[in-house]
């Protein structure tokens, strides 16, 4: 018979369960609507905040290298994510201009209309799951 975990070690998986059970409530609730919606995944509108927020003298633009890291997906997930986004005109993808090894991701003005209509969603979808309560559950409807 195994043996029972201390009541800090309950809590902590306690802790870890609920942490999983809001990921895993934003994730899909952000997958449905983002989806239905704009035509945007999670990651998708991930990559295009990350754009925005990464603003400089280049306008939007941020080079792959940097944006991989902060996103959480693999290299080639994230390569085939910014060929939808490119093919969808959201975003250009370039050689960067000071480096020609790297490569540097340009939101778009279409990006940019995108990101900015779906984003009121997004944090709505944030408040619902991550605020006091656990948010519905993966295909309970917002509504």
């Amino acid at each position: 018979m195994a043996e029972l975990d201390s009541p800090a070690e309950a809590g902590l998986v306690a802790q870890w369960r609920e942490l999983l059970a809001r990921h895993a409530s934003a994730a899909c609730m952000l997958d449905r609507e983002l989806g239905e919606r704009y035509g945007l995944g999670m990651s998708e509108f991930e990559v295009l905040e990350r754009l925005v927020e990464g603003r400089g003298g280049d306008g939007y633009a941020v080079r792959v290298a940097e944006l991989a890291p902060t996103v959480h997906l693999s290299q080639s997930a994230l390569s085939r994510l910014i060929a939808r986004l490119e093919k969808a005109g959201l975003v250009v993808r370039a050689m960067c201009a000071n480096d020609r090894r790297g490569v540097q991701l340009t939101l778009t003005e279409a990006g940019l209309e995108r990101y900015e209509q779906a984003r009121p969603l997004h944090r709505e979808v944030l408040a619902l799951t991550l605020g006091d309560g656990l948010g519905p559950a993966c295909g309970a409807s917002s509504d």
